[in-house]
């Protein structure tokens, strides 16, 4: 652990939420980063990635987590819980403009999935509240809990060149980032990415369930396809859990609702028509709906299939 007083603000970097995603990221961060760069970790509930490796230091509030930091990935549900870790005495912001904020400001990492225009807007207001000591980057991920365990997840950014190219090299200890933009540009790719992801998942569904029930082996047909044009991340990942039925939840399914809905919204501001788009968020609203929506994407096997809930 480091001793108190023992860092250097600008260097070290701090990550807020750790759940399936944010604790393998937090711990890919500290192997990959020089071990003179602190890493500075808080969350509603005390994880163990700290106790665990040398480096790494706790704290109890965002607040106290800006004062010593340059640098701060977020990866939380959504821009309203952004917001809560932002505000109030103990948030980020107190930490950023109040007495014992760190020289040089702060960079704000946002690898939740949010609405392009609600992230553009938040920057846009936490840029004027802070006379500009605050900076947002956008860097949303994909490549599910296995990806951030793994170190290999796509990282997709968004921002002023100056803000990203000081994190680019952070960002790599966690996988892969690529610099698509400005602000908001990741934003847009993961709906991209969650638009195709949607129809991989809808699109197994009905073949697994055609093939089902006309009797064939589903398990051999999908290691078949995996060697053609079917192949995908998502056919590897997910097939077993189309065979067996099994939807224990990875990525919950009521996620794409949120998900989606963004995509479309960005469609509507760039005049674009996105049929397919529309057709997976009224699948998946439905299937939320219908109480099915805190189980895997893969759960919409069983919705189309009109099978039980929970």
């Amino acid at each position: 652990m480091a001793a108190a007083g023992e860092h250097h603000p600008s260097e070290a970097v701090g990550v807020i939420g750790l759940g399936a995603m944010g604790e393998p990221m937090a711990r890919n961060l500290r192997a990959g980063l020089p071990a003179s760069r602190e890493v500075v970790l808080t969350s509603r509930r005390h994880r163990g990635v700290e106790s665990e490796q040398d480096g790494v230091t706790w704290v109890d509030s965002p607040r106290a987590l800006a004062q010593r930091v340059g640098v701060v990935i977020v990866m939380l549900p959504d821009l309203p819980q952004l917001r809560e870790v932002l505000e109030g005495p103990d948030g980020l912001l107190a930490g950023v403009t109040g007495e014992g904020s760190a020289e040089g400001g702060l960079t704000l990492v946002v690898s939740s999935t949010t609405s392009p225009t609600g992230l553009r807007d938040l920057a846009a207001e936490l840029t004027q509240r802070t006379g500009g000591s605050l900076r947002v980057v956008d860097a949303p991920v994909s490549g599910g809990v296995e990806g951030a365990r793994e170190g290999s997840l796509a990282i997709m950014v968004g921002g002023a060149a100056q803000d990203v190219d000081p994190v680019l090299p952070v960002l790599a200890t966690m996988g892969r980032p690529v610099h698509l933009g400005p602000l908001g540009a990741g934003q847009v790719a993961k709906a991209a990415n969650q638009v195709i992801v949607a129809a991989e998942v809808v699109a197994l569904a009905e073949a697994s369930l055609l093939a089902e029930r006309a009797g064939l082996d589903v398990a051999a047909m999908f290691d078949l396809l995996g060697g053609g044009y079917a192949a995908s991340r998502i056919l590897e990942v997910k097939k077993q859990k189309f065979v067996d039925h099994d939807h224990t939840v990875a990525g919950a399914a009521r996620y794409m609702v949120k998900d989606l809905t963004a995509a479309q919204e960005e469609a509507e501001s760039t005049h674009t028509s996105t049929p397919l788009a529309a057709v997976l968020l009224e699948l998946f609203a439905g299937l939320t709906e219908a109480g099915l929506g805190d189980l895997d994407t893969t759960v919409v096997q069983e919705y189309l299939a009109g099978g039980p809930t929970p």
